[in-house]
This record gives structure tokens, C-alpha cells and sequence, in this order.
């Protein structure tokens, strides 16, 4: 689904701000279409904030793979299509009171999104990139 990268361009993204990941995000995932997340026998990683349960979301698999180390080295990154996560994550992950934290880097750090949210602003940009017409 996804194109390999090479390491430069790893850490270059992985050293951008958070605003700049989630940007990143969207176009990736967008022209992808797909969401990658790290599973293992148990479902898929979370992150706890003091508010809120998280669960990471990443453009690519190498950036999530990335995570797969120390308590989460059994982990292997999975992509869910968009289909798939706006028919069944976006309403799970809201009915379980769960948000998403998009791209987060190796500090554990990104912006958080609610289910409703992120669908929202993924649907937008699915739209807003099949009106851009090629030039011939």
C-alpha cells in the first residue's frame, strides 16, 4: 500500500512538528488509502494520556513499525483501509470513549483527534484530492 522510505526521509519527517506530522498524515493516508496501527495478540497499541486512551495512528509502515520496540517489540504494524475505519473503527473507537493520537513521534507526542474528528477531516481531504485534475 504503501511505498518504502528511505532513512533520510524517516528522520526528517520523524523531526517534524506535530503539526507538520499530522499534515503528513492526512496526505499519506489519503493517498494511500489506508491507516497503518501496531497490533499484537491482545488488539491494537495504546497510549494513555492524564485524560484520555489513545490509540496511535500512523501514514506509513515504516513509522509505525518504528514504535515496535521494547514492551512493543511482539507488535507488527497492520494497515486498515479507509473503507474499513470509517465503517467500523470511527464508530468503535467512539462507543469504547477511545481518541486517536495521529502520527505520534518516538517522544510520544502528536495532536489527539476524537473518532468523529478524524473521520471528518479525512473525508474532507478525500474529497478536496479528487477534484484536483491532473494537467494532460
Amino acid at each position: 500500500m504503501s511505498k518504502n522510505l528511505e532513512q533520510a526521509v524517516l528522520e526528517k519527517i520523524q523531526g517534524y512538528n506535530d503539526e507538520q506530522r499530522t499534515d503528513y498524515f492526512f496526505k499519506e493516508v489519503v493517498a494511500n488509502n489506508g491507516i497503518w496501527i501496531l497490533i499484537d495478540e491482545h488488539g491494537c497499541v495504546m497510549l494513555n494520556t492524564e485524560d484520555e486512551d489513545c490509540i496511535p495512528v500512523w501514514p506509513n509502515e515504516e513509522f509505525a513499525q518504528a514504535w515496535a520496540t521494547d514492551d512493543w517489540q511482539t507488535c507488527r504494524a497492520e494497515c486498515i483501509s479507509l473503507n474499513k475505519w470509517f465503517s467500523r473503527w470511527s464508530n468503535g473507537l467512539s462507543d469504547d470513549q477511545l481518541s486517536i493520537v495521529v502520527f505520534p513521534n518516538l517522544n510520544e507526542q502528536g495532536l489527539i483527534f476524537l473518532p468523529e474528528e478524524l473521520e471528518y477531516e479525512l473525508k474532507k481531504k478525500q474529497k478536496k484530492s479528487s477534484k484536483i485534475k491532473p494537467l494532460v
